[in-house]
């Protein structure tokens, strides 16, 4: 079976599965610190990873055994700054499956208010062949 005849698990992944992650703001999630910007507040970034994270967190347990997903696509805004210190909690909600392509609602919360949301796409993948696929990009 190759990549693209290859399936999510049937029934196993279906619009409604949410995940969520968090983390506290500290200096190394600034975008400072990812270069991405001098201000010392949470990164734009560091936001999306927690974004995806999110959307991983809600697929945990859905997956055939040895499939993994990639992240493939991220479209969000950033509307606030959080300052090193402060909570954030991310949220994905997966609202639509296209073969192994998985579409997510995300929003990125601090103990204030909405910090950033958007659209975020994955697709399963199997490891084992993911992984031989690239090693065989190396020179």
């Amino acid at each position: 079976m190759t990549d693209r005849e290859h399936l999510p698990t049937p029934g196993g992944l279906a619009p409604g599965l949410r995940g969520t992650a968090t983390l506290v703001v500290g200096p190394e999630h600034t975008a400072q610190a990812f270069g991405s910007g001098n201000a010392p507040v949470f990164s734009t970034p560091r936001m999306v990873a927690l974004m995806e994270a999110a959307a991983v967190d809600a697929l945990e347990g859905h997956l055939a055994p040895g499939d993994i997903t990639l992240g493939t696509r991220v479209e969000i805004v950033h509307l606030a700054a959080t300052p090193i210190g402060e909570p954030v909690r991310a949220e994905a909600e997966l609202v639509g499956v296209t073969g192994r392509r998985l579409a997510f609602r995300v929003t990125a919360w601090d103990a204030h208010e909405k910090i950033g949301g958007g659209l975020h796409e994955r697709a399963v993948v199997n490891a084992a062949r993911f992984l031989e696929r690239v090693a065989a990009r190396r020179p």
